[in-house]
C-alpha cells in the first residue's frame, strides 16, 4: 500500500524558548523567513506525501492560519506585481492540510494515536517539527523508500553523543538487514548513558504501520508519566518486524536554542542574497570578539 499519509504533532508548549513561545507557537519561530514547521510540511510533500494532519494544541491557531489563504494579502501583493511572493503565498494555500485539538499533553504517544481515524489502515510517517533534515533524498522519502522494500515500519536514527542518550529514545541494534539498515533487538526510551544498548538514537522520523494504533491505546505511562511512542514501538517490534535507518545528511535540531541558532546561520549562508554579506559579519564579528 502506498504511504500517502503524514502527521506532524505540534501540540508541545515550547518552554525552552519562553517568553517567545508564550503567544507563539515553537513550530513558528522563523528560520530568517520561513517557520520551522513550513520546512518540515516541505519535506513531506518533496517525498510524496498527498495528506497530513498536524496535532495542535493551545495557543496553536497560528500554523493554522498560516496555512490558510489571506485575500487581503494577495490583494496587496498583486497590485504591487510582486508575483514571486505572491506565488509563495498561493502555494502554502494549496496543500492538502488537516487539523487535530490534542486537549491534554499526555505524551507523543498520545499526540500520534489522535490521528487513528484519518490514517485508517494505512501506512503512514510521523514528523516531528524538532528536527530539520537536510540530504540530496529527503529523509522521508528515504523511509518510504525501504518500506516500498520490506512493507514494515522503518525509524530513522542517526549516531549521538553517548552522554545525551538519555534525551532520546535509543535503539538495541541486532544485524544489519542491508548496508544501512538495522534489525532492532529493542527500543529503548530515554536510557541513562551507562545502560544505553547504543548511541543510535531516533531523530524524529518514523515511518508505522497502522497496528501501531491498537498498542498505543493500551500503552501505559513510562518516562516523564507520559505515554511515549518509543515503547509502543518496542511491542510493534515484538509482533512484526521494525527496521532502523542510519541518516548520513545533515540534521538540525531546532527544539533548542543552540541548535536554532546554528540553523539560522546555515540556512542564511545557502541563500544567495544573504551568503556574502552573512560571511562579513561573521568573520568580523568574530575578529572582534577574540
Amino acid at each position: 500500500m502506498k504511504v500517502r499519509k503524514a502527521v506532524i504533532p505540534a501540540a508541545g508548549l515550547g518552554t525552552r524558548f519562553l517568553p517567545a513561545t508564550k503567544a507563539m507557537p515553537k513550530e513558528m519561530l522563523p528560520i530568517i523567513n520561513k517557520p520551522t514547521i513550513q520546512f518540515i510540511v516541505e519535506e513531506a510533500i518533496q517525498s510524496g506525501i498527498e495528506d497530513i494532519l498536524i496535532v495542535t494544541g493551545r495557543s496553536k491557531r497560528p500554523i493554522e492560519d498560516h496555512f490558510d489563504a489571506n485575500d487581503e494579502l494577495e490583494a496587496v501583493l498583486e497590485a504591487k506585481g510582486k508575483q514571486e511572493l505572491l506565488n509563495t503565498i498561493k502555494d502554502l494555500n494549496s496543500i492538502n492540510l488537516f487539523f487535530k485539538r490534542q486537549s491534554y499533553p499526555k505524551g507523543l504517544g498520545h499526540a500520534v494515536l489522535q490521528a487513528k481515524n484519518f490514517i485508517g489502515d494505512e501506512p503512514f510517517v510521523v514528523m516531528l517539527g524538532d528536527d530539520l533534515m537536510m540530504d540530496t533524498v529527503p529523509l522521508t522519502k528515504q523511509l518510504i523508500n525501504n518500506y516500498n522494500e520490506t512493507h514494515a515500519s522503518t525509524l530513522a536514527v542517526m549516531p549521538v553523543p553517548r552522554q545525551d542518550t538519555s534525551k532520546y529514545g535509543v535503539i538495541d541494534p541486532e544485524r544489519e538487514y542491508k548496508k544501512g539498515v538495522y534489525n532492532v533487538r529493542r527500543f529503548v526510551e530515554k536510557p541513562a548513558p551507562e545502560v544505553a544498548p547504543s548511541n543510535l538514537a531516533i531523530i524524529g522520523r518514523y515511518l508505522l504501520t497502522p497496528e501501531i494504533f491498537d498498542l498505543l491505546e493500551t500503552q501505559p505511562a513510562g518516562a516523564g508519566n507520559e505515554i511515549q511512542l518509543t515503547d509502543a514501538i518496542d511491542r510493534l517490534n515484538k509482533i512484526q518486524r521494525v527496521f532502523a535507518l542510519e541518516f548520513n545528511g545533515h540534521r538540525y535540531d531546532v527544539g533548542n536554542k543552540m541548535g536554532y541558532m546554528e540553523t539560522i546561520i546555515e540556512y542564511g549562508l545557502s541563500l544567495p542574497e544573504l551568503r556574502e554579506d552573512l560571511i562579513d559579519f561573521i568573520k568580523a564579528t568574530v575578529k572582534e570578539r577574540l
